[in-house]
This record gives C-alpha cells, structure tokens and sequence, in this order.
C-alpha cells in the first residue's frame, strides 16, 4: 500500500489534493448548470477569454488572479450584453468575443518575448505549486459559489428547463442568467492557475456529466459531481508521481475517462433493464386472457 500513500506524504501533493478537490467542488456547482443548459462553448470561450487579463498583469508583475478575475468580468458582461440584441445569436455574439479576446491575449503576449513560460502555466496550469494561501483564495471562493448556488437554484432550475416559466413566475432570467455567467467565471478564475485554461473544462463538465445518467435531482448530480472531481484529483496525482507526467493535465484526462466509463455503465445497465423487461412484458401480454365477442 505504499505506492498509493506514499505520494501523499509530501507537503506539496497534499496541498495539491486539497486544491483539487475544493476546485471539483467549485466545478460541480457550476458545471452542473453548464451541463444542463448546454453550456460548454461558452465555458470554453469564458476560459480562454482571461487571456488578455492574466497577460497584462504577467507583464506588470501584478497578481495574474486579479488579470484573470478582470477578464473574466469584461467576458461575462459582454456576453450577457450580446445576448440582449435580437439580430445576433449568442453562439455568433460568444464566437466573436471569444476570438476577440483570445486575439487580444496573443497580441499582449507577442510584446514579452520572456512570457513562455508564465503562457505555458496559463494553459495547462500547475498543481503542484499550489500554495496555502491559494488553499484560502479557494476555500473562499467555494464558499462564495455555494451561496450563489443556494441563493439562486430556484431561478437557475426554471432558466434552465424553462426560461418563459420563470418569467412567468417572476424570476427574472435575465438577471438569472448574468449571475449564473458569475459564477462560471469564477470557477474558472478558481481553477485555471491550478489545471490551466485549456484544462479546466476536465473539471468542470465531465464530473456533472458523468455524474447524470446517476443522481436524481440537480443536486445529487452536484453532490456526485463534486466526488468525481475528487476521486479523479486523486487518482490523476497517483499516476502523475509514479508515471512521471503532467500533474494537471493527468487529473483532467482521468475525469475525462470517468465520463466515458459512467456512461458505458450507464448504457450497460440500460440493456440489461430492457432485456428483462421484454420477457416481463410478454408473460403478461401471455397471461392476461383475450377478451372475444359472444358466438351467437
């Protein structure tokens, strides 16, 4: 048993450990929405959109959390502007902001010819320099999504089914919509800096998507979700250490995996109850008498 407790008794995997698992628990709330809403271009695009922001503060030698939270409000309001004009569709009007700031960001980075490295750690991220007081940047930021999630599940449960109910019953999904914008962004700005931008969307749909065909009701699949990110923070840091390969990118695969293998459960099991279900069907199709007209 020590290949499985032996990478954990350094100092810097358990404060890795800890940081995934409080970012699977940040992903699960909000990409339990993403998932149920259909969301995934936009969290891509909103996660490639803090490159401008993390790129100017690299350059500054500012904080690159205070670049990325920077970018991450100008492409929320952004889009929840673009969203709001009738003639544009919003995958056209998220296409273009994403392009726009993604562009904006290389142009940034072409200026420093000695930002390859800070880049590098932008889109694939760095687990394993993860340090105490970004343990308590992300315990706060879980405690701020867990109270927009409590806060507005009612109004992001009709947005998400019905927007034209829950404007019917007065929930304003509008505003639904901008603070659920928020709070992708921030379990984006959370976790780039620890499985990188490119990365992110690992964690923040394969949980809740593999969590799906399971739980009963959203926040089962927000509970399920948030072990799943867990177990594959765990598991990807094992095969990490012992494989030598990227800590981040590792942990994201195997959520990944995760995904694919909760649904060929899924699927399985969906077989077996079908095909004991025809033999049920048929004996009582066999066993109910036919009702036939009296012979005269």
């Amino acid at each position: 048993m020590e290949w499985l407790t032996a990478p954990f008794e350094v100092a810097f995997v358990q404060r890795a450990l800890w940081a995934g698992i409080l970012v699977s628990a940040i992903c699960a709330l909000a990409g339990t929405w993403v998932v149920l809403r259909g969301m995934a271009f936009l969290g891509d695009a909103m996660s490639h959109g803090l490159l401008p922001g993390v790129a100017v503060a690299a350059l500054l030698g500012g904080n690159l959390l205070v670049g990325a939270v920077v970018s991450a409000a100008v492409m929320t309001a952004g889009v929840t502007a673009l969203g709001r004009t009738p003639r544009l569709s919003q995958d056209t009007g998220i296409g273009l902001l994403f392009v726009g700031m993604l562009s904006l960001g290389v142009i940034i980075v072409s200026r420093s010819q000695s930002f390859a490295v800070d880049l590098t750690g932008f889109l694939f991220g760095d687990v394993l320099a993860v340090r105490e007081s970004d343990l308590v940047l992300l315990g706060v930021a879980l405690l701020l999504a867990l109270a927009v999630s409590v806060l507005g599940h009612r109004a992001f449960l009709a947005l998400a089914f019905d927007e034209r109910k829950a404007r019917t019953l007065g929930l304003r999904p509008r505003l639904a919509h901008a603070v659920l914008l928020g709070l992708l962004a921030l379990a984006i700005v959370a976790s780039f800096h620890i499985v990188g931008t490119l990365l992110v969307l690992g964690l923040l749909i394969a949980p809740p998507a593999a969590a799906l065909p399971w739980a009963r009701g959203v926040r089962g699949v927000m509970i399920l979700a948030a072990a799943l990110g867990a177990t594959a923070t765990f598991g990807g840091l094992l095969l990490s250490w012992h494989l030598s390969t990227a800590a981040g990118a590792t942990v994201s695969a195997l959520a990944v995996s995760l995904f694919f293998l909760s649904h060929m459960a899924s699927g399985i099991q969906h077989r077996r109850r079908a095909r004991r279900a025809g033999p049920a069907r048929a004996a009582t199709f066999t066993a109910t008498p036919t009702t036939r007209p009296n012979e005269t």
